[in-house]
């Protein structure tokens, strides 16, 4: 039987007809070697930047079903183009919208989730010898209406169609070579990884490294399907395995992941609220309901007596949002005032190693006091530690806490000292 073989392709491997051309070369090679062969491909470059800025140009806050029909037209001419392209080099291929491939979500638009993918029409082509160019980011839902998956979405489109078809791998195609130990434009010395646990992809997806789309690592852990990440522009490099923490090599040696910094983050604290059973609730469900996610949240001793203030995190697409809905909820809430933080950045660092590895938050706060760094606040799980820091000490933040947990030789693994 032989082997399915998904790739996806993001904006900028497919940016222009040149490179469309080179992605073409690359599937057709894996084509070549008897896969059958499946492409997600992205919109071209910045195209979606534009399908967004066009609709603001008409309309202040574009949504709802009129804006996903918008902006699931880049994939189209992406998959049409490459689809093109195979045929021209004497290839079967056929483009399939999320749709027509049957990618199906729920009935939300603008950021839906998958729900479930239908195989069927995927097989009777690759059984028919095609090449099957599918765009990503986007699905249908229950309503036959075209839904997209948020931003980054085309990772998912591709882990989950990966998994669908039961296919050996799935390999995300990007302009790096792999996940690094953080940002190498941030810092020179960042470490590639060969091979990195699905529950750290996770953590440092989702507090700001932009390699991979938190769902679609989720979506890959739910599957069971292994993840490469490589770079469309350097194939001799093999990149980094996404995998089940249990199949990999060196667990045991590394402490820590990866260093992240996320500069999409505001700090909302509500003030004065009066110290009783709910108030906490309240905040929190009114939030939930419009689809704003927090994270990072503390709760302290009011300057009043019998207060707390609650402060939390938001991403800075969701602040106005919050902010009027706190502003809103003042009187309910019997609170004094509702203040923001707009100039903060989240660092956090993440690793399967740390568990029960004492010393490993002791040396992250050193290598911020070393380098002058204040912490506003701080949140820990199992396998990660967060802090919020001045947004303008935020690269500073990160090459000092790099430096101490991949370059310098001193070893936090024997320390003896706790949180």
């Amino acid at each position: 039987m032989m082997s399915i073989l998904v790739q996806k392709f993001g904006g900028s491997s497919m940016a222009d007809v040149d490179k469309i051309r080179h992605v073409a070369g690359i599937v057709s090679a894996a084509h070549l070697q008897g896969n059958q062969t499946v492409v997600v491909v992205s919109a071209m470059g910045k195209t979606t930047d534009g399908l967004v800025n066009l609709a603001k140009e008409l309309t202040k806050a574009p949504q709802g079903r009129d804006f996903d029909m918008l902006l699931a037209t880049g994939e189209m001419v992406s998959a049409s183009l490459l689809a093109l392209c195979l045929q021209e080099l004497g290839f079967k291929a056929v483009a399939l919208t999320g749709g027509q491939a049957g990618v199906q979500t729920e009935n939300l638009f603008n950021r839906a989730r998958i729900t479930a993918v239908d195989t069927q029409t995927v097989h009777n082509y690759l059984n028919d010898g095609y090449i099957v160019v599918v765009t990503g980011f986007q699905g249908i839902n229950t309503l036959n209406e075209t839904t997209t998956l948020g931003r980054g979405g085309s990772d998912t489109s591709a882990v989950a169609i990966a998994g669908a078809l039961k296919a050996d791998c799935c390999d995300i195609y990007t302009d790096v070579t792999g996940v690094f130990s953080t940002d190498p434009r941030v810092v020179h010395e960042a470490v590639k990884l060969d091979e990195i646990a699905y529950i750290e992809m996770m953590e440092l997806a989702r507090l700001g490294s932009k390699v991979l789309h938190p769902r679609s690592v989720e979506a890959a852990r739910r599957w069971g399907i292994k993840v490469r990440v490589r770079s469309t522009f350097q194939l001799e490099d093999t990149g980094t395995t996404v995998m089940d923490e249990q199949d990999m090599n060196a667990m045991d040696e590394r402490v820590i992941a990866g260093v992240t910094c996320d500069k999409n983050q505001a700090l909302v604290a509500v003030l004065g609220m009066p110290d009783e059973p709910g108030s906490a609730a309240k905040v929190f469900t009114r939030l939930s309901t419009k689809g704003i996610s927090v994270d990072m949240i503390i709760q302290s001793m009011g300057k009043e007596p019998h207060t707390n203030d609650i402060a939390f995190t938001v991403n800075t697409w969701d602040l106005q949002n919050a902010q009027g809905l706190m502003d809103r909820l003042l009187g309910d809430l019997g609170a004094r005032s509702v203040e923001i933080d707009d100039k903060i950045a989240k660092i956090s660092i993440v690793g399967v190693g740390m568990i029960d590895r004492p010393g490993i938050a002791s040396g992250m706060f050193e290598a911020l006091a070393e380098a002058q760094i204040n912490i506003k606040m701080i949140s820990t799980s199992e396998i990660k530690i967060s802090v919020l820091v001045e947004k303008s000490n935020a690269d500073k933040a990160v090459q000092a806490i790099h430096a101490k947990f991949f370059v310098a030789e001193q070893s936090l693994v024997d320390s003896k000292s706790g949180y």
